[in-house]
């Protein structure tokens, strides 16, 4: 009667012993998998059953899960930092925005300053600061010195390599450009829209070189041909010298006020005499071009105040005579007609570049800026040196002052456009200048590898034959005289790979 007992008992223990398995399956599928079945007999095994009677309770609870093992995270030190400056960086503030802009505008700002303060009290820059002397002579010197020592003369050799895209640079810059604004000028000076100092002003302006600095780093940013660019820089302001005053007398003519020798005679004494000594000092004296090249930013911003010193007196002398005013209506005109004249003009030069020289998208880029920017570093003191006595060198000024900041904008504007532009010429063109550098290493690397194969190696030297015997003795013999030879050998290696 037992028996029966016993059999129900097993059989209700199998049951349970499924039933927590059956919840551990359930409740832990994602850390564990299901306990094996066990074949032993529950009745024999008490302690299993204790286990399952333990595991049937622990069935309504969750188990701690088991932290997952991960690879540790490396957090870098320049991380946080850019982390940390990007959460503690504060915003700019007015005046922090303000002196950005300044430094960005200097020379537009400084200009706008000086002739406000000239006009405020024309007498202190016309009288008191002794103009003819400061102005005229030691800041004109100081500038064309300067200019001296910066021009690449070295560059004009490179006329020769692309002399018809040279020829179209300076054609259009001194001959195109003063032709179109003299006729421009003439017809609003009859058609009574613009004052007659001031339509001459816009000839002076058209008379003069191309800029330096400014074509050089507008032609890097846009990725044109900068070579190119320092050499028509170089070139152009050369020829400026001599060139400007003959093309500016010959449309405006020889006046009253103008005397043709005086004239020539003070541009060789501070305009040719200057660069002269300037490119002297260049070429002999490694001194003067290291001492300059050390404190190169405190030069350039000596120049430039000098050229500001020089608008602002002759500024002073334009409001100082009753002669030399214009009305502001007429001054608006012209900044006006100077504007749609450089947009035309840079218009008619992409136009003829793409025409000349359509596989030379550097070459065009340069053009760009090369066929209309013009000088006012060096058309200032031109301009103040050939009319000097004139009431109107005001008027004659004013132009080239509207025209400088005007390139410098629209120049700025363009770089992304005209870089994007380049990029595409090369992928229509299948030029890859990148790539022509690496096909050139790797003809190298080539040429190089196939000269080592080329090469033989020398045979190693046959060793003697020998008895066993001796070979045996030897051995026995070198062994008493270098006991440590193995030491001595592994340290011979290690002090070549030191030293090489």
């Amino acid at each position: 009667m037992c028996l029966p007992d016993k059999e129900e008992d097993n059989s209700n223990r199998d049951t349970t012993n499924n039933n927590s398995q059956a919840n551990i399956t359930t409740n832990h599928t994602e850390t564990t998998e299901p306990l094996p079945m066990s074949t032993e007999d529950p009745s024999k095994s008490p302690v299993l059953s204790q286990e399952s009677h333990n595991n049937s309770n622990m069935s309504t609870q969750t188990p701690p899960v088991p932290p997952e093992i991960s690879a540790p995270t490396i957090i870098r030190d320049d991380d946080n930092n850019n982390n940390t400056q990007d959460l503690e960086e504060p915003k700019p503030t007015c005046w922090e925005r303000f002196v950005k802009f300044y430094w960005a505008n200097e020379f537009v700002i400084l200009i706008v300053i000086v002739i406000l303060l000239a006009r405020a009290y024309p007498p202190l820059g016309a009288v008191y600061l002794a103009p003819h002397i400061t102005a005229t002579w030691i800041a004109v010197v100081f500038i064309f010195i300067m200019a001296g020592l910066g021009l690449k003369t070295e560059e004009l050799t490179n006329a020769f390599k692309q002399i018809r895209f040279n020829l179209f640079v300076q054609t259009f810059n001194f001959g195109l450009i003063s032709v179109t604004v003299f006729g421009v000028s003439r017809l609003l000076i009859e058609l009574g829209i613009l004052d007659r100092a001031l339509a001459d002003g816009m000839v002076v302006c058209a008379c003069l070189p191309l800029t330096i600095n400014m074509v050089c780093v507008l032609t890097k940013s846009a990725g044109g041909d900068e070579a190119a660019a320092i050499f028509n820089a170089a070139f152009g302001n050369m020829c400026g010298v001599f060139l400007s005053p003959v093309l500016i007398l010959g449309y405006l003519g020889v006046t009253g006020d103008v005397d043709l020798f005086q004239v020539f005679y003070k541009l060789c004494l501070r305009v040719v005499l200057p660069v002269a000594i300037g490119q002297l000092l260049q070429k002999f004296s490694k001194t003067v071009v290291q001492f300059v090249k050390l404190h190169k930013p405190k030069f350039k911003q000596a120049q430039q105040y000098a050229l500001v010193f020089i608008v602002y007196t002759v500024f002073c002398r334009t409001f100082n005579s009753d002669e030399g005013k214009s009305e502001v209506g007429d001054i608006f005109l012209m900044i006006l007609f100077q504007f749609l004249l450089l947009v035309f003009f840079m218009i008619v030069a992409w136009i003829l570049l793409g025409w000349f020289f359509p596989k030379s998208p550097e070459l065009r880029v340069m053009g760009l800026f090369g066929c209309t920017h013009k000088t006012v570093a060096m058309g200032v003191p031109l301009i103040n040196a050939i009319y000097e006595s004139s009431p109107y060198v005001g008027q004659y000024t004013l132009p080239l002052l509207i025209w400088h900041p005007m390139q410098l904008l629209l120049g700025s504007f363009l770089v992304p456009k005209l870089v994007a532009f380049v990029e595409r010429e090369h992928e229509r063109l299948g030029v890859n200048p990148d790539g022509e550098d690496e096909d050139k290493n790797n003809r190298n690397n080539s040429t190089d590898n196939n000269n080592q194969t080329d090469e033989e190696a020398p045979a190693p030297p046959e060793e003697p034959e020998r008895d066993q015997g001796s070979s045996d003795e030897s051995r026995e013999k070198e062994d008493e005289v270098h006991p440590n030879a193995e030491s001595m050998l592994t340290g011979s290696y290690h002090t070549e790979d030191m030293n090489a």
